[in-house]
């Protein structure tokens, strides 16, 4: 059986690593080979394919496609140039500030490349070394990915929670949590880059290479073309969707139908929102609809889809075939050094070039999520398991914990203590709760 599990480890390997050889679609395509020869030479059972997540990204992609057709990208690139630019001494600071924004709206990184020229001028033009905006800003767009409520990434994770039944887990406490981490991580960053290196003015290696004109005297930038008649409009169409999108996502409420007993589910309210901005925007636009499948974006996002199709299809089905094994040994190591994970999900980003296809083609993180052992309650310090619900069955588990001395996990005081034989739940308290009385 050990054997077995290996051979099939091997075999997903192998997939992730031809399929980051060939890169763009063959990351999928290679994936649905893997499992071809997991289903047909070990006989594991295929779990159902991702499909609302495709769909959620599929939904956006559209209407960030039917923007970049439009030119409406080109208008928002032009926004943040003109924030760099007013900017120049700080330029380190305001460049990764200003492609975090912009990723953070337009939930694309695209939007990165036409600034980086511009990143670079502006930072030749101040004599500050262009290679300490430029890193950040780069992984400014790369962080703001993950928080961004349209990108592909973002809709994966939506997906993925709204698949698993955990309904107090969408897109609100997804921006909680990415927002404020992506942000403050760019900032740390970005002050560090002040740092680094000599500014050129006195980097004498650069000096002799100006004098001996290897290195091009800093100039002004060229003009740029026209914006399309229809940029702006595009833009703030689409704004509107991603306003929506988060107004939806905060508020429950309003996506609570006459007489049903629960709102609709977050991808459904992504899906019909941006599928009908994109067809708004195609509408008063008037772009040439033959242009949209030829934009960057839409390209992007397809190969998103299909790298998420069959690597994430690949991983599933070969957790889900082996979670009984798996899922408690990697269980106890993540819950010793959960911090390990994150590197995981480096790593695999990596080989995947793609944040959405690492979201989903790490199942082990999911059900490790899911795992009753490591589920901390939302209140207090105790620790509880998830309980029934319709879409788990988990096998119950008592609350045993000690609420400290003299009150309880609401604050209420109480008199007496957890001691070794007590019972809590209708189970006996253990030795570790029990604690000296001068604590």
């Amino acid at each position: 059986m050990t054997l077995s599990i290996v051979l099939q480890f091997a075999v997903v390997l192998a997939a992730i690593w031809l399929g980051s050889r060939f890169s763009g679609v063959g990351l999928g395509l290679w994936g649905a080979v893997g499992l071809l020869v997991l289903v047909v030479a070990f006989g594991v059972n295929p779990t159902s394919p991702p499909i609302d997540v495709m769909l959620i990204i599929l939904a956006v992609i559209m209407a960030a496609s039917v923007m970049d057709a439009a030119g409406g990208i080109d208008f928002l690139v032009r926004i943040a140039e003109r924030i760099i630019r007013a900017n120049p001494k700080y330029v380190t600071i305001v460049a990764p500030l200003t492609t975090w924004s912009f990723t953070f709206v337009a939930g694309t990184g695209h939007i990165v490349y036409p600034l980086l020229p511009v990143i670079y001028e502006t930072a030749h033009q101040s004599g500050i070394r262009p290679e300490r905006p430029m890193a950040v800003a780069t992984i400014a767009s790369q962080q703001a990915i993950t928080a961004s409520p349209v990108a592909a990434a973002t809709a994966a994770m939506i997906g993925l929670f709204s698949e698993k039944g955990l309904t107090e887990w969408g897109l609100p406490q997804i921006l909680m949590v990415c927002v404020p981490a992506t942000l403050t991580g760019v900032v740390a960053a970005a002050i560090i880059s002040m740092f680094l290196g000599k500014d050129l003015k006195d980097d004498p290696e650069y000096q002799a290479r100006l004098a001996a004109g290897k290195i091009p005297a800093p100039k002004s930038a060229e003009e740029r073309p026209p914006l399309k008649p229809a940029a702006k409009l595009s833009a703030y169409l689409f704004l509107a969707g991603v306003a929506l999108v988060v107004l939806f996502g905060f508020f429950p409420e309003l996506r609570k139908l006459p007489g049903a007993k629960a709102p609709l589910a977050m991808p459904i309210v992504i899906e019909i929102v941006m599928m009908a901005i994109a067809a708004i925007m195609l509408l008063v636009t008037k772009v040439d609809v033959d242009e949209i499948p030829k934009t960057a974006t839409l390209r992007a996002g397809v190969v998103a889809v299909i790298g998420i199709f069959g690597l994430a299809w690949l991983g599933d089905s070969f957790i889900a075939a082996h979670k009984d094994v798996i899922v408690p040994a990697i269980g106890h190591w993540a819950e010793r050094a959960p911090w390990t994970f994150a590197f995981g999900l480096f790593f695999a980003s990596v080989l995947l070039y793609s944040q959405a296809a690492t979201t989903r083609a790490l199942p082990v993180g999911q059900r490790l999520l899911l795992h009753p052992d490591l589920r901390l309650a939302d209140r207090g310090d105790q620790l509880r398991p998830f309980g029934d619900h319709e879409d788990r069955q988990i096998r119950p588990q008592p609350l045993v914990h000690d609420p400290g001395p003299g009150r309880d996990c609401r604050g209420r005081v109480h008199r007496t203590r957890a001691r070794e034989g007590d019972v809590l739940g209708g189970v006996r308290a253990p030795a570790t709760l029990r604690r000296g009385r001068a604590a």
